[in-house]
């Protein structure tokens, strides 16, 4: 029990100095955080440097609203949550929707081996940068973070059949961008 009450006590002053804009401070949080939200901006942005802003905007709104943070919660889940947010708003403001008949969409489901098993974290992440911002955004939030079509119509001001359009959509495509990447692949492999 006494080392919990350490640990929060030690927690505490360490999110005190970040209000306090202490520079150690600042640095431990963006220096303990940045490997592992880079990939996570990375996953909505269209290339690296987006990423970075994206990255960079992030710690910047995790900085100025760091006395909203609880002492005790995660702070990486929290930060994490700030970094989507801000990927969603980055979304927001450079790309514009377009809705499509969900009926269209369904025509264009189809069955493909799975050729994920082959594939590296690079080529699909390569391969998810590809997509649309609408479309990425839809099926990084709805298949990696875990939202329901409901709450992505809330946070990205779509409807929810809109949002299964889109989730239809990026599969199908992400399937495209993989298959041509396999098809590559084993081209390269024969030389």
């Amino acid at each position: 029990m006494e080392l919990v009450i350490q640990t929060l006590a030690d927690e505490a002053a360490f999110i005190h100095a970040c209000i306090d804009k202490e520079p150690w401070a600042l640095k431990k949080i963006y220096e303990d955080h940045y490997g592992v939200m880079h990939p996570t901006c990375l996953r909505y942005a269209n290339n690296q440097e987006d990423a970075l802003d994206i990255l960079h905007d992030g710690f910047i709104k995790v900085f100025k609203n760091v006395d909203k943070y609880q002492v005790g919660t995660s702070l990486n889940a929290w930060i994490k949550r700030i970094m989507v947010n801000t990927a969603i708003d980055y979304y927001r403001k450079e790309t514009r929707r377009r809705t499509t008949d969900l009926d269209t969409v369904c025509t264009l489901f189809c069955d493909e081996p799975d050729i994920l098993s082959n594939m590296t974290a690079g080529e699909l992440l390569d391969a998810l940068q590809k997509l649309s911002p609408a479309y990425r955004s839809v099926f990084n939030l709805y298949i990696i973070e875990g939202y329901s079509h409901k709450e992505l119509a809330d946070i990205l001001e779509i409807t929810e059949s809109t949002s299964r359009s889109n989730l239809v959509k990026a599969r199908n495509k992400l399937k495209e961008i993989l298959a041509n990447t396999m098809s590559i692949k084993s081209i390269e492999n024969r030389f």
